[in-house]
């Protein structure tokens, strides 16, 4: 059976029309009117139709999803046990902290209350690592204080405006922070040198020191109050100490200032001079 070359141009011709006419730009409004109306009329149909199809195929994730579930609350659950046993044991050596206290006289740190801020500003570079923040002098921050976050200590406060500061982060080449390993009081001093792993420096010959031990300030400068969490000790590829920071964990967006006073050294009292026997007589 020959097809006709005539029919052939017309089926030419009604393609090149319908594609013309199909274009958004060039479309009779009437055309637009009626698909538009065919397409409400049919997708009532359309989506009755399907759902049947939809919900066999949504059959085998749900499945899937539920065996996961169960998966997760069975690992939540014994999350949950271990963290009453964790906090068991935080409850009975906060009671014997207590009683050391008591026994030694100890006086405690006083607690102040932080004073809370976001930092608006980044202001690092290849020389210098800051953060600015929407606290100042009128909020009660001063020079020198301690900035945390939620996971340890981010650094200190070094300029002080009406209402913004300046933090020099931890990482700065101009920080230096005394600090020691929580296990076993190994004291060193924390260098930045603009790289996200400051340095241990003056840790001794043959420190008490090992991978993940837990590093906090030691307050042996006088500067930051003991105990803040400051990281965990690494070695690099040269083999030397490095702090991996906790405040790296999270971008640095809140912050918290601890206001801390460094103790004061003690004024010059007078000489007493005490005389001998001999001499009182």
């Amino acid at each position: 059976m020959r097809f006709s070359p005539l029919l052939f141009i017309i089926c030419i011709l009604v393609s090149c029309f319908l594609i013309y006419i199909d274009r958004p730009g060039s479309r009779p409004q009437a055309l637009t009117g009626l698909r538009a109306g065919f397409n409400d009329l049919a997708t009532p149909v359309l989506d009755l139709s399907v759902r049947p199809f939809r919900g066999l195929a949504n059959i085998g994730p749900w499945w899937k999803r539920q065996f996961e579930l169960a998966d997760e609350n069975r690992n939540l659950r014994m999350q949950a046990a271990e963290m009453r046993a964790w906090r068991d044991a935080a409850l009975s050596l906060q009671e014997r902290n207590a009683r050391y206290r008591e026994a030694l006289n100890l006086q405690a740190d006083a607690a102040e209350a932080r004073i809370s801020a976001w930092t608006v500003a980044d202001r690092s570079n290849a020389f210098v690592r800051s953060r600015l923040i929407d606290a100042g002098h009128e909020d009660g921050v001063r020079p020198g204080y301690p900035a945390v976050n939620v996971y340890g200590l981010v650094g200190r406060t070094v300029e002080v405006g009406r209402s913004s500061t300046r933090i020099l982060l931890l990482t700065d080449i101009n920080s230096r922070v005394a600090v020691m390993a929580d296990r076993s009081n190994a004291r060193a001093l924390l260098v930045g040198d603009n790289t996200e792993f400051p340095r241990l420096e003056y840790l001794g010959a043959e420190p008490d020191l090992r991978e993940g031990d837990r590093i906090v300030t030691s307050g042996d400068d006088n500067v930051m109050p003991r105990g803040v969490p400051v990281g965990q000790a690494v070695r690099d590829r040269d083999g030397r100490w490095r702090v991996a920071l906790f405040s790296r964990t999270a971008p640095i967006d809140l912050i918290w200032i601890w206001p801390f006073e460094p103790v004061q050294e003690p004024e010059a009292d007078p000489v007493i001079e005490l005389s001998t026997p001999e001499e009182a007589n």
